[in-house]
């Protein structure tokens, strides 16, 4: 029989079980090296990768989090080197375990040339040939190209970008190295190395991904909502919805109600509800607005009665936090949100805006918060953590 009661959980609970899976509730939770690297975007599932560069980029700030000793090079080792994590979209484009892999073939075998419409048959041909005798290449080498007129800063308006993009969500292409926002494509199968010896994975069934979403969910997020699972792919709720609910028949999940947001549904498994943790008082984190713990704005104010707001692209005159702020943890409360900028001229952290929320004040935390600003500091100007 199904269960009929939810089991209530206090937020403060809920926030201990989500800094746990997280691993936001210990400082080395991963250890040292390069493969602290591997091990954490295999716990969490994806790291996502963004544009912006006032700070260090998001995806090395995610690992930085959570790997104290984090240094960029262990994510190009990772990426290139030991190819345990490869580029692909999940709610946006992060990096992904390389062992998951197969979950992801189904989506490079949809209709993208209905995208691309511009992009003939021919032009990829033209591009996977150039590529398989010259060696990998990024978008620089291409130089017969006519350039369209940018729209944007950061985005080439080659006509190659979009064959080149065509064939990175077909599968065909993977980027084998990133250096800031300029990826080298190669051959999916020669950058594996399936063209040699190894065999490609066999693609996930429809069903094999619906339970793979759920449980890398459970993982990294502890207790679990149908949107929580299934962040900007709402496609994927009844299959999923059908799943939690034959595990809870076989009493693998638990339904729980959170204080104060009891008509919501959540679950757990069995276990979490037993595990206990104790993150310290002096555990500052100073947290990337991609952060897994608060990119899903939703859930983050249930949880920790915080409304990040991500301004960039704001107005000067409509900010309050800042152009990019950081929430800053410390302990299980985000207590500050402080928008920096790194001179890198002039080897410094630039202060531009600090705002005390939620419980935070300048008496109960701000030497906490400005020691660890003085390690944040060198892991941006890249002098170690």
């Amino acid at each position: 029989m199904a269960q009929r009661t939810p089991v209530l959980i206090s937020k403060a609970r809920a926030r201990e079980i989500w800094l746990g899976a997280q691993r936001l509730d210990q400082r080395a939770p991963f250890g040292d090296g390069p493969d602290a690297t591997r091990l954490a975007i295999e716990h969490l599932g994806y790291v996502q990768i963004d544009t912006i560069h006032v700070i260090e980029r998001c995806h090395h700030h995610v690992l930085y989090s959570r790997i104290p000793t984090y240094r960029p090079e262990d994510l190009r080792q990772a990426q290139s080197v030991d190819k345990s994590a490869f580029e692909y979209w999940t709610h946006a484009l992060s990096y992904v375990p390389t062992r998951d892999f197969r979950f992801f073939i189904p989506a490079m075998r949809q209709d993208w040339e209905r995208r691309f419409a511009s992009v003939s048959a021919q032009d990829v041909q033209k591009l996977l040939a150039r590529i398989e005798e010259n060696g990998p290449l990024t978008i620089r080498d291409i130089d017969d190209d006519v350039l369209v007129e940018k729209d944007h800063a950061w985005a080439s308006r080659k006509p190659s970008k979009r064959a080149l993009q065509l064939a990175f969500y077909k599968g065909l292409l993977t980027i084998s190295a990133r250096d800031g926002m300029l990826k080298t494509y190669e051959l999916t199968s020669r950058h594996f190395g399936w063209d040699k010896l190894e065999k490609p994975p066999k693609p996930a069934s429809d069903t094999e991904i619906s339970a793979y979403l759920l449980d890398r969910a459970l993982k990294a997020q502890g207790f679990v909502s149908l949107d929580s699972i299934c962040h900007l792919d709402a496609r994927r709720k009844p299959s999923i919805r059908k799943l939690i609910d034959a595990r809870v028949r076989r009493k693998e999940l638990v339904a729980v109600a959170l204080e104060g947001a009891e008509k919501q549904e959540h679950w757990l498994r069995p276990e979490t509800l037993e595990t206990r943790a104790d993150p310290g008082d002096d555990l500052v984190h100073v947290l990337s607005p991609f952060d897994p713990l608060i990119i899903q704005r939703k859930r983050l104010s249930l949880v920790f009665d915080y409304d990040h707001r991500f301004e960039a692209y704001l107005p000067k005159e409509k900010r309050v936090f800042g152009y990019f702020a950081l929430p800053v943890l410390i302990g299980q409360e985000i207590a500050a949100a402080i928008d920096i900028k790194t001179d890198r001229a002039g080897q410094k952290l630039q202060i531009q805006k600090w705002s005390w929320v939620g419980q935070g004040s300048a008496a109960r935390h701000k030497e906490q918060i400005e020691q660890d600003l003085h390690r944040f500091e060198r892991f941006q100007l890249g002098k170690g953590g």
